[in-house]
């Protein structure tokens, strides 16, 4: 029965990609329109919960990514460089991932992260997706609430925005499904009960009813690729991080959201 499910479950995928190329005229074009946050795309009671400070689960990451902004490691807490995270961070996580010239590539904010707990704290870098880590966006991330992202695909960050780009239409997997065939091409259909958005990253990092935790932009991407059943990319990789900063890119002028809250 779980293999009929899934077998199902694959062809509505691969059904809902192929049945709708009207969707988008040219192939190439990534704007979907009109701009829609990825909080309209989920039902009423999950809006409601994300906008309630109290209610939202990812409140708890938040309260502890304060916690370790004050937190000293090897006698160096992130207050000590930055200050007040409300004046210091405001507008940071709406402007990654971008480019870093002291490490020379595009960065997503959790790199950025790191780099400073390594490097100027004298700290173990955070594992991918540890609380500690999903903390710390998640408090860098709600200082930006409601700006709207604002990457930058200029100078050096714009190969890595090519890379991305031509990873976003690349049909990938057992499936041979690209990004875009669903969050170009079907957005507002139903998948499996569920509505497909438009594939813009405003909400993360996020609490995900599915993981029954917070998770990161990352760990969603490799969800998707798990699910046109492709090989998927480790955390860090260059293709992650270059497909972050393309749909950052596609959502342009659209608000933070971020701590969200997903199915």
């Amino acid at each position: 029965m779980t293999r009929l499910l899934l077998g199902v479950g694959l062809l509505a995928i691969a059904l809902l990609a192929m049945g709708s190329e009207s969707r988008v005229g040219v192939e190439g074009r990534s704007h979907p329109s009109p701009l829609r946050e990825g909080s309209e795309f989920q039902s009423a009671d999950m809006r409601a919960l994300q906008a309630d400070d109290f209610a939202n689960p990812m409140a708890l990451w938040v309260a502890r990514g304060e916690s370790l902004w004050g937190e000293a490691r090897n006698g160096r807490p992130c207050a000590a460089c930055h200050g007040r995270a409300e004046a210091s961070m405001k507008g940071v996580a709406a402007r990654y991932p971008r480019w870093d010239a002291g490490l020379g590539r595009v960065v997503n904010l959790g790199e950025r992260i790191n780099a400073c707990v390594v490097g100027q704290q004298g700290a173990p870098k955070l594992a991918a997706e540890s609380d500690e880590l999903l903390a710390l966006e998640a408090y860098i991330a709600r200082q930006s609430r409601g700006m709207p992202l604002q990457v930058s695909i200029d100078g050096p960050a714009h190969a890595t925005w090519e890379a991305g780009r031509a990873l976003y239409f690349t049909r990938v997997g057992q499936l041979n499904l690209a990004c875009t065939q669903c969050h170009d091409r079907s957005w507002g259909r139903t998948l499996l009960g569920e509505t497909v958005s438009q594939g813009h990253p405003t909400g993360w990092p996020a609490y995900r009813l599915e993981w029954q935790r917070a998770g990161s932009l990352e760990r969603r991407l490799r969800a998707c690729f798990n699910g046109v059943r492709a090989a998927m990319p480790p955390y860090g990789s260059p293709d992650l991080v270059a497909l972050e900063l393309y749909v950052a890119w596609r959502a342009q002028g659209l608000p933070l959201e971020s701590p969200g809250v997903r199915r």
